[in-house]
């Protein structure tokens, strides 16, 4: 399992991914189907719902833990360690010297043209996704009616642990339904091992944050900077919006690190360049602390997704067997499919804005549905058609 061959596909594949998964997570979580679903075979589509589920559970960026599971379930630890290591660290690279010149000439790259073509590009690659994961999902009634129920209430600004929680008490219920007057099967210590798990990792790290919370209206120092990362890898659930929200309390009105401008960037940064929205936390650590700032802000950011990986998807195949937790997991499935379902469509929304980017979309719909290529090359082909389209409107 741990073999030299699987470690060396896996950082392949993920330094790969590092490189060119532009979109957010929902994007990157598509680009990972079609590469360990559809083109290697190394799980099911159910499997990889299962995974899914357990990333949407746990804090964290979404689909930097989808890349260490898949990495643990391919090549146990060392694969874990690897998969994760090799998808963060191009995007921290290419962050590091953005963060310079942004130090030095206090200007962000201009990457409306690469956005205004990769974007519509996206939507194809994720909407193929969704639709797939779908037929997996959605085996009744009830698992589509959930998952739907979870598109629409997100759209209008519910809560998504609110949805995950929701759907994980309809699953159990169903499931429960099932059973009643046939007896349960045993899960309850693997549901209580996976509560005690995150709640005890949150509670460990929780005390960092308080540290933190301490050193209110004192200067920036290396050791607080880790500090208030590891709080945020911790404790922090959501998208890269949340992280705004999340560092602007801190950083900008509690202790005055950054002004509204700076954190603002940052948060763009890591958006527009490729690989997980966290590496925001290397701009703003290169501000505040230099290279070891930055390293420092990196690392710290991104260690509890590991630790929260490696708790948690032992526990997995367990929750699977048990019959009410394993509808549990169902419910936390079909909510987490809706949740990328409505992604896609406020994607959708801010992508497609004219006739131009809604052909793009229209294209690598097509092109996916027919040739089926590796959704890599079709953000290459958006980033020139972008770069084109842009350049001559």
């Amino acid at each position: 399992m741990t073999t030299r061959a699987p470690l060396a596909e896996l950082a392949t594949l993920f330094l790969r991914l590092g490189v060119t998964a532009f979109g957010g997570p929902a994007a990157h979580i598509a680009m990972m189907r079609d590469e360990v679903v559809d083109r290697r075979k190394w799980l099911t589509d159910a499997e990889f719902l299962d995974l899914l589920a357990a990333t949407n559970l746990i804090p964290g960026p979404n689909s930097t833990e989808m890349a260490i599971h898949l990495g643990y379930r391919r090549a146990g630890l060392a694969g874990l360690a690897l998969a994760g290591v090799c998808f963060i660290l191009p995007a921290a690279l290419i962050v590091l010297p953005i963060a310079w010149a942004y130090a030095h000439y206090g200007e962000t790259p201009q990457a409306a043209w690469l956005a205004y073509g990769i974007a519509p590009v996206i939507i194809a690659i994720v909407a193929q996704a969704v639709i797939k994961l779908g037929r997996a999902a959605v085996t009744g009634i009830a698992p589509a009616l959930l998952g739907a129920a979870a598109a629409a209430l997100s759209i209008a600004g519910v809560n998504e642990l609110l949805l995950l929680g929701g759907g994980a008490a309809a699953g159990l219920a169903v499931a429960g339904a099932r059973t009643l007057g046939r007896g349960g099967s045993s899960g309850g210590a693997a549901a209580a091992a996976w509560a005690v798990a995150i709640a005890a990792s949150g509670a460990c790290l929780h005390a960092a944050g308080a540290v933190t919370a301490a050193a209110a209206s004192v200067p920036v120092t290396l050791t607080r900077l880790a500090l208030f990362f590891l709080k945020v890898g911790s404790i922090l659930f959501g998208s890269g919006y949340v992280l705004l929200a999340f560092l602007r309390a801190d950083l900008t009105e509690r202790w005055g690190w950054l002004t509204e401008q700076q954190l603002i960037d940052a948060v763009t940064v890591g958006q527009v360049t490729p690989g997980p929205v966290f590496t925001t936390a290397t701009f703003i650590g290169y501000l505040l602390g230099g290279v070891p700032g930055a390293v420092l802000a990196t690392v710290a950011i991104f260690l509890p997704g590991f630790v929260f990986v490696a708790l948690t998807q032992p526990i997995i195949p367990r929750l699977r067997a048990s019959v009410l937790m394993g509808g549990a997991l169902d419910g936390v499935v079909a909510a987490s499919l809706g949740l990328m379902l409505a992604v896609t469509w406020q994607l959708a929304d801010a992508a497609i804005t004219d006739a131009a980017t809604a052909g793009l979309a229209a294209a690598a719909a097509v092109i996916l549905v027919i040739w089926q290529p590796n959704s890599t090359w079709l953000i290459l082909a958006g980033a020139v058609a972008g770069w084109l389209l842009h350049g001559t409107g």
